[in-house]
């Protein structure tokens, strides 16, 4: 009987030891898709940085970069109401330093970098476009309450924004992610409803087929 036990016992722990290491290989997987993600719009071109619409990326000097990423580590520090008038060369630097960070996947540092900026310069032409890509550093990191915070925050503080879309299909992914299902499809619907046409739109139509 106590042998029966014993093996009982056993059979019990290298269920859960299974369980447990399935759920580790679906992080691993999870964090492989956000990075495999996060490249694939960097190296589309789906990573704004000259103008506050396009998806160009900046040309900054090595040294302006390094100034610029070292100014916005600086500005993190800084109480939330220290604005600056608004300097269109100087916010497209910092802007530019911020996403050059991504492009090394020094996922910290741009996350600082993007915070320090819309800290900074919260109603520049490049803000929209610096939300969008906090929540993506954020979710690259698997920090899913940030990114989360992040993307709703395009559309909140961004109404018109053109990345208003895919912030809010990243949303409701993030959402997902972290077991909200009964968020996801309200906001997949909003998608679809209030930017038709959009690339955005079409695949939160296909995710809404899934659900």
């Amino acid at each position: 009987m106590q042998l029966q036990q014993m093996q009982d016992q056993l059979s019990r722990q290298q269920g859960i030891i299974e369980e447990l290491q399935n759920d580790v290989s679906r992080m691993k997987q999870e964090n492989l898709e956000r990075y495999q993600d996060l490249d694939r719009r960097i190296n589309s071109g789906g990573a704004p940085a000259a103008t506050p619409d396009n998806s160009s990326t900046g040309g900054a000097s090595n040294a302006a970069v390094g100034a610029a990423a070292g100014a916005a580590g600086a500005a993190a520090q800084q109480p939330a109401a220290s604005s600056e008038p608004g300097d269109p060369a100087k916010e497209k630097l910092y802007y530019d330093a911020a996403f050059d960070l991504i492009k090394q996947k020094d996922f910290d540092k741009a996350s600082q970098a993007f915070n320090a900026f819309l800290r900074k310069y919260p109603n520049s032409q490049y803000a929209g476009n610096a939300q969008y890509w906090l929540g993506e550093v954020n979710l690259a990191k698997g920090d899913l309450p940030a990114a989360s915070q992040a993307f709703a925050q395009v559309s909140q503080k961004y109404p018109k924004h053109s990345k208003v879309p895919d912030s809010l299909y990243k949303l409701a992914d993030v959402e997902r992610r972290m077991g909200h299902t009964d968020k996801v499809k309200g906001i997949l619907q909003q998608v679809i409803t209030q930017y038709p046409g959009t690339s955005a739109a079409q695949l939160a139509q296909r995710d809404l087929q899934k659900l």
